[in-house]
């Protein structure tokens, strides 16, 4: 059992050790802010605009039809 404890705690200790924050230098910093590494705004457009649909269909608020998605007029 404490054989079994030492390992955990050792391993637990390394898991610890291997943290990734790191200190960028100002000439560094210019890099994260490459457009290549921004989110790309269509992707989330198109993903709302999905929902939205999927949402207003069901309320029966598209194209001016009455009655939702759910049957009932």
């Amino acid at each position: 059992m404490a054989n079994r404890l030492i390992k955990l705690t050792g391993c637990l200790l390394f898991a610890a050790s291997l943290t990734s924050c790191v200190q960028l230098k100002e000439y560094q910093k210019n890099r994260i802010n490459d457009s290549e590494m921004a989110l790309s705004n269509r992707k989330v457009e198109k993903n709302e605009l999905n929902f939205q649909s999927y949402r207003e269909s069901a309320s029966g608020a598209n194209a001016g039809k009455t009655g939702g998605g759910c049957g009932c007029n």
